[in-house]
């Protein structure tokens, strides 16, 4: 028996995906637990379809078992992003591998560059800083000054899903893990890709279609393109559009100092937002608040967070629990061999879990308001609370 831990989104699943899966399988692995964003995604965006349907169709399509990565972890930076999901793989107890896509295809070259980048970063602050004093990111200015140090890093680090891929190492040599890492090449289309190829589409292009209400089964696999067809018929794909008078009404109710403690607001930038609470649109309110420092992204998942209520404090704590969405024989499985193992509980009943102490109530606070804000962004609006009266799916076919 070899576990293999993946992290997704599935927003939504596509070939890329699935010949991830395959490659992990090739691999070895018997079986596959996935770590899943659930109604919010990193980009700073609602998911195009409701998790625990993404959960189902995840098991159809080769997780064996799918956990939820906590809200506030799924609209964190890349940084938080792979330290709570790799955090809820470790404290399975379960997992003997990370199996992750990258553009370098190569664990040893990521491993290489990480050491340098660190490296760099300490040695190289001074200078890292007066580059951000100009209005350059962080992750912008630091990669200029690897680019000036070291040729082969500084590519390496300029690809998306190699950042991500150093995230999650850097994350499991934290926590001192013995899960070891294994990367899978990404091919074809590329990170955010606006065209199709041999196949393959990246899940920004799928996304555009699905808005469109466009067929994606060319890119997907029957049982995705079925489910996203029955959504688009049902009222059920959500875009973050429709929630622009809610997050405007939020913005403009909101004091500096509400807006200073939400979580990744730093260097005044609560000032920057607080002035731009008379945007009558979202579009006006993203382009007035960005900047060359302040990503479009980072700003999408600040005006969620603070939409949602996602503090600073909020992210200094790991997941008390382990939320599960979905499983499968071989899930079952997993879960066996994780018994009495685990170094936190998990389970599927969110009313269960928050009642494990003061954390657990706080998270599952977040992710029902999460959900109950993600149902006004359906074309259907859904009913409050849902979270509560969730049935998980469980696959014993």
């Amino acid at each position: 028996m070899k576990v293999s831990g993946i992290i997704c989104e599935y927003n939504p699943f596509h070939n890329g995906h699935l010949y991830h899966i395959q490659k992990t399988r090739e691999n070895g692995a018997t079986h596959i637990v996935a770590v899943m964003s659930g109604n919010f995604v990193q980009r700073g965006d609602t998911a195009v379809i409701d998790k625990l349907e993404r959960a189902r169709l995840a098991v159809r399509c080769g997780a064996d078992l799918v956990i939820e990565l906590p809200v506030q972890y799924s609209l964190a930076s890349a940084e938080g992003f792979a330290a709570g999901a790799v955090y809820l793989l470790d404290a399975l107890g379960a997992v003997d591998e990370l199996s992750f896509g990258s553009e370098c295809g190569d664990v040893s070259k990521l491993l290489e560059a990480m050491d340098t980048v660190n490296t760099i970063a300490v040695s190289h602050s001074d200078e890292i800083r007066s580059i951000m004093e100009k209005g350059y990111t962080y992750p912008r200015a630091l990669s200029s000054v690897v680019n000036g140090i070291d040729g082969e890093a500084a590519s390496i680090i300029s690809e998306p899903n190699n950042l991500l891929a150093i995230e999650y190492l850097r994350a499991l040599k934290k926590l001192d893990s013995s899960i070891k890492p294994f990367t899978v090449k990404r091919e074809n289309a590329a990170h955010d890709g606006k065209t199709a190829e041999n196949g393959f589409a990246s899940a920004s292009y799928l996304r555009e279609r699905i808005q469109k209400r466009t067929n994606i089964s060319e890119y997907t696999t029957s049982e995705w393109a079925a489910a996203i067809t029955a959504a688009m018929s049902k009222g059920e794909i959500a875009s973050m559009s429709r929630l622009e008078r809610v997050i405007l009404y939020k913005l403009r109710s909101s004091t500096t100092d509400e807006i200073a403690h939400i979580y990744d607001v730093g260097q005044g930038l609560e000032h920057r937002i607080y002035g731009a609470r008379m945007a009558g649109s979202l579009d006006e309110l993203l382009f007035t608040v960005k900047t060359k420092r302040y990503t479009m992204a980072r700003i999408r998942r600040i005006i969620l967070a603070l939409l949602i209520g996602i503090t600073k404090e909020d992210m200094r704590k790991l997941p008390p629990y382990g939320r599960i969405l979905a499983f499968n024989e071989r899930g079952r499985e997993i879960l066996a061999r994780a018994k009495g193992s685990t170094k936190i509980p998990f389970a599927s009943s969110i009313a269960k879990l928050s009642q494990l102490g003061e954390t657990a109530e706080r998270f599952a606070e977040l992710e029902i308001r999460a959900s109950d804000i993600y149902g006004l962004a359906l074309e259907t609006v859904t009913s409050a609370q849902k979270d509560y009266r969730a049935k998980i799916m469980i696959d014993m076919e």
